[in-house]
């Protein structure tokens, strides 16, 4: 092919400083040249090498005019540099935080206050459509809100970024704006339960990371109900993998979540005397990041209004309680000494132990003799052996693990039944607010499972971006160069698919002799030759996944302990028999969860062997990937509108009593249109006239068929 790039043409060329300078093309360039002559914008010539055989020219800079677009599908050259420059140029330049990207809104984070988010403004995007508006947050909600309405159609709002992006707080302007345009009208003010809700879930499952001092540790898929009339009635929210590793440790000038601060911050009230609390850079849980405060953060402010919340949401004074009394016992459990191997008489006179067993109820003898030891079932005899010194502190972390992720679920649980308002749901909106994508210089199972749900929610954005837009034009004839996006399903299928990553992790904690390292080995027999998976040039203890955002390198250890996330059935027996009930129900619920599975309980001798049944031991991955696979189905019923009954399920489905039924019934209303169905050609079903937005509910729908197919207009 020959080809021709004129002189004057703008160029951008990679640079390491900038990422990308800007050049204009001073000669013009034939194919098979080998250099492209530019002038940098600072006034230096340069020239650009060019291999003829295969030539890779930089991409072609915008005109001027258009620069400054408040929606990327508008500019001319749509590619990386471009995308960076108009999203510059906008924040720079005009302060503009919100770009379009066609039915996707970028947004830039800030890192302060805007003055664009009062009630007034809300009120200027209510009602307007997508485009005539500026781009904005409250502009995506309102779609979601109209499309609800208009189309009876459940609705989902996926913000996805980095780590740090600002995603938590888009997902709150979101709800705020629900709450504002859909007034219940009711004395019980659903909506500011709604929000109420966020300093909460913000408080325990929130924390400082080297990369956002307000990161989401676990992620958040809350559906807002409304009625139909359109009014918020309730809402529920569902959570996926809290990191319960932060509850025990900390990377430097990292924090714990916000609560124990939050807690801290308050020792010296008289209210709380009786938690013995200390500053928390005297607590190991809460001191190990070194710096314990944040900037521009006050702890105490912010635990008065999560109190505050508590209380609006009818959590009462006797339920905080309890849950400050089981954060409190979890500091002190992290201060209890572990002396020597088998030491218990030392190791009880430990003021912190005292105050763990005084504030839970439960027995110091016990909890130290199941700290310090392990049972031995053996065929003939029971036999009782001390533990080192570092197996009884893993055994005190993963019970401080256990007891926080309990209450967690525990509050998630009473919020959702305090959001739970009588009423039928007429129809929903969601909101995903899911950790995003990380990488540290120390990356571990946690890392793991944020970078695998980002690539699952990539693939979502994948899925409705590219693939289904470019059906729609096939569909309607339109003439269209389809666009050759990068899929990232193979990356996915490293992950999850048979023997993969988590197959080969879960295969290993079987083996009560399975490392860390011996897993590794695994991987690097199994998965070297596939292109996305990588052996560290420096490292045995490492391997590297190629993700859609970047390359992480993965530190193996502690992946097999995680992904068990065991815990021995002495020390549960230990908990379960606690005085304070509140505590207790944690683990009996646990042991009738586990019960309920098969109706067995496991000894826990050798709590590294997973029993042969698989359901009553589900290791974490294997959780997550259930949970993850249950949210994008959630999401594609939501976003696939077209999806109707398949034609050759048609007539199968659709009797003919029903569609007596349905003529029959419109047939009441005076000038109703006769229904069209027409099962020889299987059209989809319309009803052009329906007399009342009750109508359709009221049919007797056969249960096996499924609406979809339904039109209403």
């Amino acid at each position: 092919t020959h080809f021709k790039i004129t002189s004057y043409n703008r160029v951008w060329i990679p640079d390491e400083g900038q990422v990308w300078k800007s050049a204009e093309i001073t000669k013009d360039f034939h194919s098979g040249d080998h250099v492209l002559e530019l002038l940098l914008e600072d006034g230096t010539d340069l020239l650009h090498p060019v291999d003829p055989s295969k030539p890779k020219l930089p991409p072609l800079r915008n005109p001027d005019i258009l620069v400054g677009e408040n929606d990327l599908t508008a500019l001319s050259y749509l590619h990386e540099p471009a995308v960076l420059h108009n999203l510059k140029v906008r924040f720079v330049e005009s302060r503009i935080i919100y770009t379009y990207c066609g039915i996707i809104l970028v947004a830039v984070n800030p890192y302060k206050q805007l003055p664009v988010y009062g009630d007034a403004i809300i009120h200027a995007y209510s009602g307007q459509n997508m485009g005539d508006m500026d781009p904005h947050i409250f502009a995506v909600a309102e779609e979601a809100y109209k499309q609800m309405a208009r189309n009876h159609k459940n609705q989902s709002i996926i913000v996805s970024g980095e780590s740090g992006a600002g995603k938590t707080v888009s997902a709150r302007y979101a709800m705020r704006y629900f709450a504002v345009v859909s007034k219940s009208g009711s004395q019980t003010r659903v909506e500011d339960k709604v929000l109420a809700s966020n300093p909460i879930t913000e408080a325990i499952g929130n924390a400082k990371t080297t990369r956002n001092d307000n990161s989401s540790r676990f992620g958040k898929y809350t559906e807002i109900s409304f009625d139909r009339r359109y009014r918020i009635i309730g809402a529920n929210m569902r959570t996926y993998l809290l990191e319960k590793s932060r509850v025990v440790f900390q990377a430097e000038n990292e924090r714990n979540y916000h609560i124990f601060y939050q807690m801290c911050s308050c020792a010296d009230s008289a209210e709380f005397k009786h938690l013995r609390l200390l500053s928390a850079d005297e607590f190991r849980y809460t001191g190990m990041g070194g710096d314990i405060t944040i900037d521009g953060v006050y702890d105490k402010k912010d635990f008065e209004e999560t109190r505050q919340t508590f209380s609006l949401l009818g959590l009462k004074e006797d339920f905080q309680s309890d849950v400050f009394k089981v954060l409190a016992a979890i500091l002190h459990l992290g201060n209890v000494e572990i002396r020597s191997s088998g030491d218990d008489k030392s190791s009880l006179s430990d003021p912190h132990l005292a105050a763990f067993c005084d504030l839970l109820c439960v027995s110091a003898a016990e909890l130290v003799r199941w700290l310090c030891n392990r049972r031995i079932v053996l065929v003939a005899e029971t036999v009782v052996k001390p533990v080192p010194k570092e197996r009884a502190a893993a055994g005190r972390d993963a019970l401080a693990k256990q007891i926080y992720a309990h209450l967690f679920d525990c509050i998630i649980t009473r919020i959702n039944t305090a959001l739970q308002v009588p009423g039928k749901q007429h129809a929903f909106i969601g909101v995903l607010d899911i950790y995003g994508f990380e990488t540290f210089d120390i990356n571990s199972f946690e890392q793991f499972c944020i970078n695998y749900a980002n690539e699952k929610l990539q693939q979502q954005f994948n899925l409705h971006v590219f693939k289904l837009e470019q059906e729609e034009y096939m569909k309607e004839d339109i003439p269209w160069t389809l666009i050759d996006f990068y899929d990232n399903q193979p990356v996915i299928d490293l992950i999850e698919a048979k023997m993969g990553i988590l197959d080969l992790l879960d295969e290993e904690c079987l083996f009560p002799q399975g490392t860390d390292q011996s897993w590794l080995q695994k991987l690097f027999n199994y998965l070297e030759a596939n292109p996305l998976f990588e052996k560290p040039r420096l490292s045995n203890e490492a391997f590297v996944i190629q993700h859609f955002a970047d390359k992480v390198e993965y530190q193996c250890r502690g992946f097999l302990e995680k992904n068990r996330d065991a815990l021995y059935e002495e020390l549960v027996d230990t908990m379960r028999a606690s005085k304070f009930s509140f505590l207790a129900h944690f683990f009996q619920e646990e042991e009738q969860s586990r019960a309920a599975s098969k109706g067995v309980k496991v000894k826990s001798a050798r709590p590294s062997v997973k029993p042969a049944n698989k359901q009553l031991r589900t290791s974490v991955g294997d959780k997550f990937r259930g949970s993850l696979s249950l949210l994008m189905g959630t999401l594609n019923i939501v976003k696939i509108l077209n999806s109707y009954t398949p034609i050759d399920d048609f007539e199968k489905r659709v009797t003919s009593s029903f569609v007596r039924q349905v003529q029959s019934f419109l047939q009441e209303y005076e000038g109703a249109t006769q229904l069209m169905l027409d099962t020889d050609y299987r059209f989809q079903v319309t009803f052009p006239f329906c007399p009342s937005s009750t109508a359709l509910e009221s049919l007797q729908v056969p249960s096996s068929l499924h609406l979809e197919f339904l039109t209403r207009i």
